[in-house]
């Protein structure tokens, strides 16, 4: 019985992990239960044994979601505790979103703008993984202001709903220009804003913008090199330098 219920576990898990992968690829409804099926390699009989229909294995995906967010173990971590964690925070969106080629945006936010007026359930598991990653990142900013490191107007909430909110609409519109760039415009931006409520020497600006104009750097040369078939030279070669040197 014991070997049993291992199996099965395993079973509802890979089912699920499967399920997300899918949903974040192509959304929730353009993907089937057949196709999870197919894909995860299990059976018409134990996906019905596990999830009533698709709505239920969505909510079960979303609340996987929830519990990884929660405990810290999803692949962005918003247990913040420093300026520099939080910078890394916002860029490490960029860096999930590239590993897919700019193809996919958030994983939450894919199936939420999915969300219809029949989709209560859905809206609600949406909801209150959004309202998790707010507070993480409201409860840093009420840290940073006790300290005395933010202006006595600013208000936590409202920046943390501001940083979600910038991180949503930015991933959807690099998605859809396939791009980074227009992500990384907009978390210039953010920092920016944020920037005008700190009173500990406002360091965050200058570092994050200099990360983010290495990564602009680092594309034009890939993008030239991809044009040319050679890699780009930083330094003028010594003959050019010779005849630049000669007098007139």
């Amino acid at each position: 019985m014991k070997r049993h219920y291992a199996t099965g576990v395993e079973t509802r898990r890979k089912i699920i992990a499967t399920a997300a992968d899918l949903f974040h690829k192509q959304g929730v409804h353009l993907t089937s239960p057949d196709e999870i099926i197919e894909a995860s390699e299990t059976g018409k009989g134990q996906f019905y044994h596990y999830f009533k229909n698709k709505e239920g294995l969505v909510h079960e995906v979303l609340l996987t979601h929830l519990e990884m967010i929660s405990s810290g173990r999803s692949p962005v971590s918003y247990d913040v505790d420093s300026w520099d964690e939080l910078r890394e925070c916002f860029l490490i969106h960029i860096k999930l979103q590239e590993r897919f080629n700019m193809t996919r945006g958030c994983p939450i936010g894919t199936v939420g703008n999915e969300v219809t007026e029949r989709d209560e359930l859905i809206r609600q598991d949406v909801n209150l993984i959004f309202q998790v990653i707010k507070n993480k990142l409201a409860s840093f900013f009420i840290r940073e202001k006790a300290k005395g490191n933010l202006r006595a107007d600013a208000d936590a909430e409202q920046l943390a709903n501001f940083s979600l909110a910038t991180l949503q609409g930015a991933m959807m519109i690099g998605k859809v220009q396939r791009s980074s760039r227009p992500v990384e415009i907009a978390i210039g931006e953010a920092w920016k804003h944020i920037e005008r409520y700190r009173t500990d020497g406002a360091l965050l600006d200058k570092s994050s913008s200099t990360t983010l104009s290495r990564r602009r750097l680092a594309r034009k040369r890939k993008k030239k090199q991809s044009k040319t078939g050679k890699p780009e030279s930083t330094h003028a070669s010594r003959s050019q330098r010779g005849k630049s040197e000669k007098p007139k």
